[in-house]
């Protein structure tokens, strides 16, 4: 079960995963910089993350991550990049008064909420001039028109989508449709997987997992979890 911390520090796991992501390492200094606050602020913060087991914290050493912590980073980020998106594209706001909106909600936006901004975007990449029919794809699991020829501009209708599981290793492509529900619809967007990433594949295993690199990372997925992103 997910710890359940401020909305504070769920943005200093944030700035931690994003150092450790684009540099390879954090330290109170760089977090300090990153954040614009004092180093002292930062130390009070990682000793509370570390008393919450998401952080591994000594004195004048690297911060690392633990899983429980990457994983709630992970989800604040994937919610900020989806909002973020919605704000600028959608709202056509500029990218500045994006993010910042997007540093306001990305605390409090639930799963569902979420699930919901997830649909929308992948209704506007397959039917992209049927606004109508937004209500509509709310109310289904997948496209209303998706086995038929009702919808002329639905590009879900014209093309032959392949899956994740259908890639060659480092063939690149974008994320169409995540085509899963409940547990693992949720995990898969919560470690980044969202409508209009571009990815690629690195390696297969043995087992059927996947690994592929997304948003600069490297994430494993399983067979079922790659048949399930739906990708042009």
């Amino acid at each position: 079960m997910q710890t359940k911390i401020s909305s504070s520090l769920e943005d200093y796991l944030e700035t931690i995963y994003l150092l450790q992501r684009d540099h390879g390492f954090a330290r109170v200094k760089e977090i300090a910089a990153a954040r614009d606050v004092k180093a002292a602020s930062v130390s009070v913060a990682l000793r509370k993350l570390a008393e919450a087991k998401l952080v591994r914290y000594e004195r004048r050493e690297y911060i690392n991550l633990t899983p429980e912590g990457e994983k709630t980073a992970r989800s604040v980020f994937s919610r900020h990049r989806l909002l973020k998106r919605f704000f600028c594209e959608v709202l056509q706001m500029s990218l500045d008064g994006a993010d910042e909106q997007a540093c306001a909600l990305e605390h409090s936006l639930t799963d569902e909420g979420m699930n919901r901004l997830v649909r929308f975007f992948e209704f506007l990449d397959n039917c992209p001039s049927v606004v109508e029919d937004f209500k509509k794809c709310l109310e289904q699991e997948k496209c209303p028109n998706k086995d038929s020829a009702e919808c002329k501009n639905c590009n879900y209708t014209k093309e032959k989508h392949r899956s994740v599981a259908g890639l060659d290793a480092g063939e690149p492509a974008i994320v169409s449709n995540i085509n899963a529900s409940g547990t693992m619809r949720q995990h898969l967007l919560d470690i980044g997987v969202l409508p209009g990433s571009l990815l690629e594949v690195e390696k297969r295993g043995k087992n059927g997992n996947i690994t592929i690199r997304i948003h600069k990372t490297s994430l494993t997925v399983s067979a079922e979890e790659a048949e399930a992103i739906i990708i042009r």
